[in-house]
């Protein structure tokens, strides 16, 4: 009896899994209209990025208590496997589809990852144009101030 609850615990934790992989979509699709807002504020993609940070950590307690649960449970699935078939086909299936959002999730997070190099290859870009049209105007002013100056002369009023 205490096994069924274990392989109970075992099948939430997988569909919590697909939930938090589910929410992880939702973040990564957030993340990509954010990328594609020219009037970005930093703050808003750190918000994002803390947010995606703590699903992760959600997803890596789970698997990490799953994994406790299953060590405590396998030399009894494995010898009963008849009796758990359906629950193993059911995990099984849970497995699949955790398998196929977590690839989804990695596919999105390539996208993000190349839209995050581009946006900060412009960033870049526009600091540079900043700074030498700083030392444009800079050099302006200096030229411009040294115009109406006239370099002290020597003149010999002696005759």
């Amino acid at each position: 009896m205490q096994n069924k609850n274990y392989i109970s615990v075992l099948k939430q934790g997988l569909v919590k899994k697909i939930h938090i992989l589910e929410q992880l979509m939702e973040k990564n699709v957030r993340q990509r209209e954010l990328l594609a807002d020219p009037e970005l504020e930093p703050e808003e993609f750190e918000a994002s990025i803390n947010e995606k940070a703590a699903l992760i950590d959600e997803l890596t307690a789970i698997d990490d208590g799953f994994e406790q649960v299953y060590e405590r449970v396998r030399d009894e699935i494995q010898k009963h496997r008849n009796d758990y078939a359906a629950d193993i086909s059911q995990m099984q299936q849970y497995i699949a589809e955790i398998m196929e959002k977590s690839t989804q999730v990695q596919t999105e997070e390539q996208r993000n990852r190349e839209l995050i190099l581009k946006k900060f290859a412009d960033v870049k870009k526009q600091i540079r144009e900043v700074k030498s049209g700083k030392k444009a105007v800079d050099q302006y002013y200096h030229n411009m101030m040294k115009l109406n100056y006239v370099e002290p002369q020597f003149m010999d009023n002696k005759k």
